[in-house]
């Protein structure tokens, strides 16, 4: 099989038309389209399905992408490889994680792989942990920051460290008194919140509780962006439920913050550290994921990332 035409596959279908593939891969649209019938024929069966917007995937063709993609990147990983002095790290690394983990680790990890592994390109792609773990399950991703050690079954993962959830507020907000530094559930329960839609593992934690004790909330806003979130209950719009690290910036934290531990529950979230399976771990992801744990461990043990314990 011609990788040529895998890659020429893959283009097409991430682009979703025959047209749109061709001006991004800068080959004509006839030849593009005899790639495809040549693929197809190779393969035994229909592989995209054209209509007069584009072309989706049939059964088999998503099947044949899915692999292809992973096949592609193993290949442009081996080929980094191949080429790197001796004695250096090279090749480029895709790392998920979460809005509020990006907010307490991305910049000093970025900076501690620039000065590093300066021949290590990052690819850090920021999503719901859901969407995450989808990813790491397509191959799409060499490592993740997810909040479940069942996120992926079949991945290796180990602990990181354990977030605690504080009632979020503006410094100047009246809707909790001055004095107080900690609040019931059913305190909460009363305030306007702002918290992230029900397929957010965060927003499906927070409920459970609730529901647990019979409590009706007040939930006003739900928004599944964190700086629009955060912006919303800066303006007074309403509280909301989160880490400590929603309110940090370049791993500092942001002024003019009230962070209300509870009172009558112990709420935390774990974090575990995903990566593909050990034959699959180029020397480029293993320094990289070796890098990540100890940027956390050193956020943690500063104090720079604060409301978490390692584990």
């Amino acid at each position: 099989m011609d990788l040529r035409q895998l890659k020429y596959f893959v283009q097409i279908v991430e682009s979703g038309s025959l047209a749109k593939a061709s001006r991004q891969l800068y080959i004509a649209q006839p030849a593009l389209s005899q790639h495809v019938a040549k693929l197809e024929a190779e393969v035994g069966k229909p592989l995209l399905i054209r209509t007069a917007k584009g072309v989706t995937p049939t059964e088999n063709g998503a099947a044949l992408h899915h692999h292809a993609r992973f096949m592609l990147r193993q290949l442009d990983q081996a080929l980094s490889i191949a080429r790197q002095e001796p004695g250096t790290v090279h090749g480029m690394v895709s790392v998920g994680l979460a809005a509020t983990t990006v907010c307490a680790v991305g910049v000093p990890f970025m900076r501690r792989i620039r000065e590093k592994y300066p021949g290590i390109v990052l690819n850090v792609v920021e999503g719901m942990s859901g969407h995450l773990a989808q990813m790491m399950r397509l191959g799409q991703l060499d490592l993740a920051i997810l909040f479940s050690r069942d996120a992926v079954p079949d991945l290796p993962a180990e602990p990181l460290v354990e977030e605690e959830l504080f009632v979020m507020l503006p410094g100047d907000s009246d809707l909790v008194a001055p004095r107080r530094i900690k609040l019931s559930f059913a305190e909460t329960a009363e305030l306007p919140l702002i918290l992230p839609t029900g397929i957010h593992g965060l927003r499906r934690l927070i409920s459970a509780e609730f529901e647990r004790r019979n409590l009706t909330t007040r939930i006003v806003a739900e928004i599944d962006s964190l700086s629009l979130l955060m912006t919303c209950v800066r303006d007074g719009m309403g509280a909301t439920i989160k880490p400590m690290s929603a309110a940090l910036l370049e791993g500092q934290m942001r002024k003019d913050w009230r962070t209300l531990a509870f009172s009558d529950a112990d709420m935390k979230r774990p974090n575990y550290l995903f990566s593909v399976v050990a034959d699959r771990l180029t020397p480029a992801a293993a320094a990289v994921r070796a890098e990540l744990r100890e940027t956390v461990k050193d956020l943690v043990a500063s104090g720079a990332w604060r409301g978490v314990n390692l584990i």
